[in-house]
């Protein structure tokens, strides 16, 4: 499966076109993987519990708006 520029954000969420981006952009999939773990750990780091909740939202989203964020800005 190809990947379009014109991709819309609920399309970018359905799991061919992840695998498809994850397949396509290898380096970028590894770094998602990599703030998907790491959020977490510097909220509680920083804050306790809650960090922990604040990362793991900002990296659940992260992880599934950067194939729409990537295709949409970036080419």
């Amino acid at each position: 499966m190809t990947l379009h520029s014109n991709l819309s954000l609920s399309d970018s969420l359905k799991g061919d076109q992840r695998q498809a981006f994850d397949e396509e952009h290898k380096d970028l999939a590894r770094i998602m993987i990599l703030v998907v773990f790491l959020f977490p750990l510097f909220g509680v780091y920083i804050s306790g519990l809650l960090g922990t909740a604040i990362g793991m939202i900002i990296s659940i989203v992260a992880y599934f708006l950067t194939p729409y964020i990537t295709l949409k800005f970036g080419g």
